[in-house]
């Protein structure tokens, strides 16, 4: 079927329906909903059987839909209306969720159901359970709703009207920050956490810190016993600020400081250094208690035989401290008794690369870029430097540019069907990239397929991945289960006979590959085009940066996901455009 994906951008959800349903077969474009005329453009051009529209911020003007059956994904259960669903549903402790497919009409939230699912709520983030229930469940509505279009067209299925459809949801309206407030005089932490969770990535908390203005982003639970008056920051750890509730404490991983220029997200620590200095520091060991909050952590089987590392950074973005941290994280593993390494990343993302906020924080965004790279390159070198045992990169979450690559310097890529990967630089300004990736992609890709992936900068699915080779294997389901399954797969490494010469064979590959070419010529050639990316005189990278980590509205849909304005394109009927 001929679908085109009609969103506000090319977030999370749209680039797993984009990626599963051309694997199921159909043919996609993609248009950016920047105004009226423009979408009516793309619809005339693509001439689609369906509209999909994944993720919008208004409504679908009439000319469209009156023409075109539209189908909208609602984060909310039948019934639920508003642009705030699913911020209710965490901040009123809902204990399901839902997500609703619906044909759009006049009426914003209101047409007729096409599909609908529930799923039990976690104690986790807007963002997160955005990326993983909410994602799952409208995955499955737009296939079920997809499947029924033939019956639909032949009039022996109606999808059924909101009227008639019942279900528990309600109209909201817009959330906003007095809906937000967090009173931490009154509030005890689990009040306050659920409100830091739904308010996640956009739009944050409005509250202070130190007297000042900011939005509060990233909250994680703190000791019970942490001290201080409620509201007080207390302490510092890896980035965050430990802040007193009435009944214990939260971590504050990130904020946006009102009144300075940039008004970037950033550390807590970073975005008030000077506060944040003055509180003491309250280091993380790497093998704690698992929720002891910490961006690092490590533990062992009960054999000892495996080991697994754990790095939690906030959207998968790794600063240049980060980087320094996981890579005397890894020194410090190393120096375990363990056979087999499993690097897990966090359970949101795996990783995706430099952190592009602090660099365009940075006083000169080129140096800390060059830094930023640099301390990146160390993390892969020193996990392909670890030959004396087999490791493991266990993707929980999605992994983009840099984070992908450095996946790669594993031995065994392992992910769940849920996971997106982006293995690609170039929608960063054409970013050349490094992290060895000359070296690591050729392993396992044939030139012409590698050629295609980076070229042709469009998101993989694990399942799809490993299909090609790019990982090892794509099995379990999010969350706990494939955390259960990745111990048990590892075990099994680790109590395998053959291991002693599976490792044998690894180290001398490593000699060969190294008396062929040198690691550190691979990384000199990829520095010498990325140290252009950052000093040279095209400022496309730098252009690109600044604009992705402002947020800034799109303007246009890049040609590589909107293929019915690629030149000789050909419509339905034939006629050439």
């Amino acid at each position: 079927m001929r679908i085109l994906l009609l969103t506000h951008g090319f977030n999370s959800l749209s680039q797993r329906l984009y990626a599963e349903l051309a694997a199921d077969g159909h043919q996609l474009s993609v248009e950016f909903d920047i105004r009226d005329s423009v979408a009516e453009e793309a619809v005339a051009r693509f001439a689609p059987a369906f509209i999909l529209a994944p993720f919008l911020k208004r409504a679908i003007p009439a000319s469209i839909w009156q023409h075109c059956p539209c189908l909208v994904v609602h984060p909310g259960v039948v019934g639920d209306r508003g642009p705030s669903a699913l911020d209710w549903a965490i901040q009123e402790g809902e204990e399901a969720w839902g997500v609703t497919v619906l044909q759009a009409n006049g009426e914003m939230d209101a047409g007729d159901i096409w599909a609908s699912r529930t799923f039990p709520m976690r104690a986790a983030t807007k963002a997160d359970l955005y990326r993983r229930e909410v994602t799952e469940s409208a995955l499955a509505c737009v296939r079920e709703s997809l499947s029924r279009v033939d019956e639909w067209r032949r009039g022996h299925w109606r999808p059924t009207p909101l009227s008639a459809a019942g279900g528990r949801g309600r109209q909201r309206p817009l959330m906003r920050q007095s809906d937000r407030r967090i009173d931490w005089h009154l509030d005890d932490t689990t009040t306050v956490l659920a409100r830091l969770r739904a308010a996640d990535g956009v739009p944050g908390v409005a509250d202070a810190l130190f007297g000042e203005p900011c939005h509060l982003y990233d909250a994680h639970p703190g000791p019970r016993d942490a001290g201080g008056e409620p509201g007080a920051c207390i302490a510092r750890r890896d980035g965050a600020i430990l802040r007193a509730t009435v009944d214990g404490s939260v971590w504050i991983g990130h904020v946006r400081r009102q009144g300075t220029q940039q008004m970037l997200k950033l550390p807590a620590t970073e975005a008030f250094a000077g506060q944040a200095a003055a509180l003491p520091e309250r280091p993380a060991v790497l093998m704690r208690a698992a929720d002891d909050y910490g961006e690092l952590h490590y533990q062992e089987s009960a054999g000892g035989r495996v080991g697994f590392l754990s790095f939690a950074f906030y959207n998968g973005a790794m600063g240049t401290d980060q980087c320094r941290r996981l890579e005397a994280a890894i020194r410090q593993v190393a120096a375990r008794p363990t056979r087999v390494l499993v690097l897990t990343g966090g359970p949101e993302f795996w990783s995706n690369g430099i952190h592009l906020a602090r660099i365009e924080a940075a006083e000169s965004a080129a140096d800390e870029s060059w830094a930023n790279i640099n301390a990146m390159d160390d993390v892969c070198a020193s996990v392909i430097g670890l030959t004396d045992r087999l490791t493991v990169a266990a993707l929980r979450g999605n992994a983009g540019a840099g984070g992908c690559f450095l996946a790669l310097a594993a031995d065994l890529i392992w992910a769940h069907p849920g996971v997106v990967l982006n293995p690609h630089y170039k929608n960063m300004g054409n970013l050349y990239g490094s992290e060895y990736w000359t070296y690591l992609l050729p392993r396992r890709l044939a030139a012409d397929a590698a050629n295609r992936l980076v070229e042709g900068r469009l998101p993989v699915t694990a399942g799809a991945a490993a299909a090609m080779g790019l990982i090892d294997r794509c099995f379990g389901r999010a969350g706990a289960d494939f955390e259960a399954q990745t111990r048990a797969r590892a075990e099994q490494l680790a109590a395998d006979p053959a291991l002693s010469e599976r490792l044998a064979a690894k180290l001398a590959r490593r000699a060969a590959d190294e008396a062929a070419k040198p690691l550190a010529h691979y990384r000199d050639e990829e520095l010498a085009r990325m140290h252009r990316n950052f000093y040279g005189f095209d400022p496309s990278y730098h252009v690109a940066r600044y604009h992705f980590v402002h947020k800034t509205p799109q303007s246009w849909t890049p040609r590589h996901l909107a293929c019915h304005r690629e030149p000789g394109w050909r419509r339905a009927d034939g006629a050439a455009e």
